[in-house]
């Protein structure tokens, strides 16, 4: 009865071992139950990959990462082994990349299969994969928002440096002060300008209404006024003047219809001009006479 409970302790404790073993792997996704094959690749550097790293091949996990190894001494200094599932045939040409395993930092490996795989002579069993590093999000920003970070922030106290200068200089603190002063004059016209348009404008506007009520009473006495009489009376002068000349009993008549009184007159205007021309002819016959000089008497 003795040694039948020493082996009833043994076997639970077996039974315990097991069971914290498989439960162990279990949390560690290692699944015990199904065969894997080992692949190895050698890299420059980690990047923080771990044991029980997942494995993709097009982004379905096929496997764990199953020892990380370095050797300092040697380049490149890394060696990771990967456990597959059984039954995964990696044709040649393909690669273990080291990639990023979402936005915390942590790795993985991807397994890459070429688009043209050989399928004839496939990787065996411990084989050693071409290896590459794909960068991730964080090595983009290291190498390119990072990389040009050091040269914004010299512009950046480039600029500071400028503003500082022009501060001591006094240009800057010049021109807010011009600001300042335009600012008041604005405030002040905009005062001279409501002041106008509440106290003096309406005052013009009223002489404006004034004015030209004033102006619409001349008008309507203009248009009232007896046009039409003066119009009248200035038509009954125009007749008498047009009946004087047309009358041959008053002088006008007389010198306007009277034909014998023309001819007359043009008679009279031509004698007139006949002695004239007489008198014209007989001057210069005398211009045309030689001049006699008498001759004096001599003196004794």
């Amino acid at each position: 009865m003795k040694h039948a409970r020493e082996v009833k302790v043994g076997v639970l404790a077996i039974i315990c071992a097991g069971i914290l073993y498989f439960g162990f792997n279990f949390l560690k996704g290692v699944n015990i139950f199904s065969p894997t094959d080992c692949y190895y690749g050698y890299f420059e550097r980690s990047n923080g990959l771990t044991e029980q790293a997942p494995v993709y091949i097009l982004g379905h996990k096929v496997g764990l990462v199953a020892s990380v190894q370095y050797d300092f001494t040697r380049t490149p200094a890394f060696v990771v082994g990967v456990h597959i599932d059984k039954g995964i045939v990696l044709p040649r040409g393909t690669q273990m990349a080291l990639v990023a395993d979402g936005l915390l930092g942590g790795s993985a490996i991807e397994l890459q299969l070429p688009q043209l795989a050989n399928r004839a002579m496939p990787y065996q069993q411990g084989d050693t994969l071409p290896s590459t590093i794909v960068p991730g999000l964080f090595d983009n920003l290291q190498t390119g928002i990072l990389a040009h970070l050091d040269s914004v922030l010299v512009e950046a106290n480039q600029l500071v440096a400028s503003l500082n200068n022009e501060m001591g200089e006094g240009s800057l603190h010049a021109a807010l002060q011009n600001i300042e002063q335009i600012t008041a004059d604005l405030k002040v016209s905009g005062k001279d300008i409501r002041h106008l348009t509440h106290n003096d404008l309406p005052g013009v506007v009223e002489k404006v209404d004034s004015t030209l009520a004033d102006l619409q009473a001349v008008m309507a006495d203009v248009r009232q006024a007896q046009i039409q009489n003066t119009i009248a009376e200035l038509n009954a002068t125009i007749q008498s003047v047009n009946a004087a000349l047309a009358s041959e009993e008053g002088t006008l008549g007389l010198l306007l219809n009277d034909k014998a009184l023309y001819d007359n007159l043009n008679t009279a205007l031509q004698d007139l001009d006949n002695a004239v021309l007489n008198v014209d002819s007989v001057v210069m016959s005398i211009k045309a006479r030689p001049f006699i000089q008498k001759k004096l008497p001599k003196q004794k």
